[in-house]
């Protein structure tokens, strides 16, 4: 397992090399420290779920490079997708879309959805960049057990299960991202709370759209 505090390119290549031999790479992000496989690799996914005792039935939020990866993971953008991702990409909201049929069940809902957004952590967008496409963003740490805000914690808790650890430092804890689902009807759910507050939302899209929690 390396360790890498402000990671050099040599950090991020040794990282992404291990991506696409399907191992597992913790990072940091704008609010806890994150676990990253390829989103094109099933076997991956699959360590990745087995690793975390997570639920194989609750979906995996992705992170995106940039605004164009959006076409090859979702059909369609609902309508006030548009103004969030302007005020609030790169950030901590991550917005549910409809997904294309090609994008891996593994890592949709039953509704055939997908969770994305795009950090604002420089590390978790260069090591995004670097991939060139969709990494997982859940956390790092144990499904059900509180979340971790530094590579020293990863390292106690997963050892060797890790095969790269990109050191940004302590996170900042507190929420986590915020989920948000629009649909038709102008309506939008907040399924998570989070860093971005639904007053901060109801900003954003204005009198158009009731927001509501889940």
């Amino acid at each position: 397992m390396n360790y890498s505090l402000q990671p050099s390119e040599l950090c991020f290549s040794k990282a992404i090399d291990s991506l696409k031999k399907g191992k597992i790479v913790a990072y940091p992000t704008e609010t806890f420290y994150g676990l990253a496989v390829d989103s094109e690799n099933d076997q991956a996914i699959e360590s990745l779920y087995a690793l975390k005792k997570r639920d194989k039935e609750k979906a995996i939020s992705l992170l995106i490079p940039d605004i164009n990866s959006l076409s090859q993971l979702v059909s369609s953008t609902p309508a006030p997708y548009e103004a969030l991702i302007e005020s609030f990409w790169p950030g901590p909201l991550t917005l549910i879309f409809p997904a294309l049929e090609t994008v891996s069940s593994k890592l949709t809902g039953e509704d055939n959805s997908i969770a994305l957004r795009i950090s604002s952590n420089p590390i978790a967008q260069r090591l995004c960049s670097c991939m060139g496409r969709a990494i997982t963003a859940t956390s790092a740490n144990m499904s059900g057990a509180g979340a971790i805000t530094s590579a020293q914690e990863i390292g106690q808790q997963w050892g060797d299960k890790i095969a790269c650890i990109l050191d940004g430092g302590v996170c900042p804890g507190g929420k986590g991202s915020t989920i948000l689902r629009c649909m038709a009807q102008k309506e939008c759910e907040i399924v998570r709370d989070g860093i971005i507050t639904r007053e901060a939302i109801e900003k954003v899209l204005s009198f158009y759209y009731t927001i509501c929690n889940v």
